[in-house]
């Protein structure tokens, strides 16, 4: 019983040592340095210019081969959802959707665009301990079916709630999100299937950073009309997808608690766990197995030795 205890005790105490070491290590002294790619591109999202015609929609499901919607792209009735409290979401179907708000000094409806917005340092990819995503050059960050396990960590780590699971293909897990129409237009420099649609310019594509200098320009040329403020441009350490608002974006259902930090800043330290458990602690119960392996091996030799002793 000594034995089994003390046994026992060692493993608690080292789980409990490795994980506290891991949580409470000091953080780096200077502040994360975020990545820039140079060649990113994004899109200038107007919520202003938006009239919810729900374009974006239709030719996104045409440009990815989507399934055709239970209602036409015409039909307003979907708005309605949010009235019920059920703000529509990307899924399997359909990886970008508009929602519509009645901001109470607008004096007219408002409509925002939503699709996965291609962090600059995206939490779904630090997540992923089998790196079934990828940030392209580009700027689109590319999920890879063949080697995803369906563990859905990304989903949770997402500040904005984008990937979703594809439950009807429960024995070939993939997530589905939009893709940013990487391998048919983006990697060939032009703009994606929902920008081209748009008949209101509400979304302008180009190089990420040419995108804030115009959100700016925008901003200040317009006497105070717009938000100061382009969301995306910080959020989660920064996005491909930029906003520009006339009201406030949290009236306009925008997350305005997602820090300015990439995701990975707060939770680097959870994920450092990983690797140690997969590697440290498999062969630390290799070492106890081998322990018990030899004291029995060795108390049978000395049950034997003194059997023969006897005879």
């Amino acid at each position: 019983m000594r034995e089994k205890i003390s046994r026992r005790s060692i493993l608690k105490n080292g789980l409990l040592g490795t994980v506290t070491a891991l949580l409470l290590r000091p953080k780096a002294g200077k502040a994360h340095d975020i990545k820039k790619y140079p060649d990113s591109m994004g899109v200038l999202v107007d919520l202003s210019r938006c009239v919810g015609c729900r374009s974006c929609e239709a030719a996104c499901r045409a440009e990815q081969n989507l399934p055709e919607p239970d209602l036409p792209y015409t039909d307003q009735t979907v708005f309605e959802e949010l009235e019920h409290g059920r703000q529509r979401r990307t899924d399997e179907t359909r990886f970008t959707v508009v929602n519509r708000y009645d901001p109470p000094d607008l004096g007219h409806p408002l409509y925002r665009k939503v699709q996965c917005n291609h962090c600059q340092e995206p939490a779904c990819l630090s997540s992923c301990f089998v790196n079934a995503y990828t940030k392209t050059p580009e700027g689109a960050v590319v999920y890879n079916p063949d080697v995803c396990v369906g563990c859905r960590t990304c989903m949770i780590a997402c500040p904005f709630y984008i990937p979703t699971f594809k439950y009807s293909s429960a024995f070939s897990p993939q997530i589905m999100k939009c893709r940013f129409c990487y391998d048919t237009r983006l990697k060939f420099g032009k703009p994606p299937a929902c920008v081209e649609a748009c008949p209101q310019e509400a979304l302008q594509f180009g190089k990420r950073d040419e995108l804030i200098k115009i959100g700016r320009r925008r901003i200040e040329e317009n006497n105070g009309s717009y938000v100061d403020h382009i969301y995306g441009e910080y959020e989660a350490g920064g996005t491909s997808w930029l906003y520009l608002s006339k009201v406030p974006f949290a009236q306009a259902g925008f997350d305005m608690t997602v820090p300015h930090a990439p995701i990975l800043d707060s939770v680097k330290n959870f994920l450092g766990i990983v690797p140690m458990v997969l590697t440290i602690w498999p062969a630390l119960f290799a070492g106890f197995h081998l322990l018990a392996t030899r004291k029995d091996q060795a108390r049978d030799n000395a049950r034997d030795n003194s059997q023969e002793d006897a005879s």
